[in-house]
């Protein structure tokens, strides 16, 4: 099975945005981007392992095992300008992805980190991965991205929290490579009432590049792109600097 979901195919696109979701997430966390994107962006999401069409394939080794072969896949989708963005969880992937593509000689036009921690800023004793069923869930529905309902029904648990768990087993068990800098510019997006990430924290990103930077603060908290999507994508696009219309 491939990773990348492309829901709405733009073979005239001059530019692709690579979505990677937050932790426990699937492609369908950025479904409903594509009808608020110019036609000028089409949109591929990462798909991981164990959840959604992919329940049953393994979960990769580590972070870096699921970088490399995102890297690889997207290798034929670099022949037109190409940004990656990613939230909570799938900024610190579309961050390692970015470094690949680089080392590659293939950098991205433009790295989305949403609701992420900087790599030089990560809390590495914090475990989510080993919380008992009944904390994680609470852990969840704290963070504001999953309904509590879901987790009321036996049979939805035993589905969502053993990938919720594998995807922040990656994250904890990860260490960034020692390397310089980014030469793609970074933009940093954060909710003012993040309880994960502060603005503050979010700004740390600006030491991973050395080209521009930019942080923008949306009101809401770690879920804000939610409620305010159509806002975000206007940020995207801006940024990238294609055609909004």
């Amino acid at each position: 099975m491939t990773w990348l979901r492309c829901p709405r195919p733009r073979p005239r696109a001059v530019a692709r945005l690579i979505c990677f979701a937050h932790a426990g997430g699937s492609a369908t966390a950025y479904r409903e981007w594509p009808a608020l994107l110019p036609e000028s962006v089409e949109l591929h999401a990462v798909q991981l392992p164990g959840r959604a069409d992919r329940f049953n394939e393994p979960f990769p080794e580590s972070l870096q095992a699921l970088v490399e072969e995102v890297a690889a896949e997207l290798a034929p989708l670099l022949d037109r300008r190409v940004a990656l963005f990613g939230h909570s969880m799938g900024g610190l992937v579309a961050y390692e992805v970015t470094r690949l593509l680089e080392e590659r000689g293939t950098g991205p036009v433009r790295l989305f980190v949403s609701g992420c921690t900087a790599p030089h800023e990560r809390r590495l004793d914090r475990r989510v991965s080993e919380y008992d069923d009944d904390r994680l869930a609470a852990e969840l529905v704290r963070l504001g991205g999953t309904e509590s309902e879901i987790f009321a029904h036996p049979a939805m648990r035993e589905i969502v929290l053993p990938y919720v768990r594998g995807d922040f087993r990656l994250i904890e068990h990860h260490r960034s490579r020692p390397g310089p800098p980014l030469r793609t510019p970074v933009s940093a997006l954060v909710g003012e009432a993040d309880p994960v990430v502060t603005a503050a924290q979010a700004k740390a990103w600006e030491a991973c590049t050395v080209s521009d930077f930019s942080l923008t603060v949306f009101p809401g908290d770690h879920f804000y792109l939610q409620q305010l999507r159509e806002q975000v994508v206007t940020e995207v696009v801006q940024r990238v600097g294609v055609a909004s219309v």
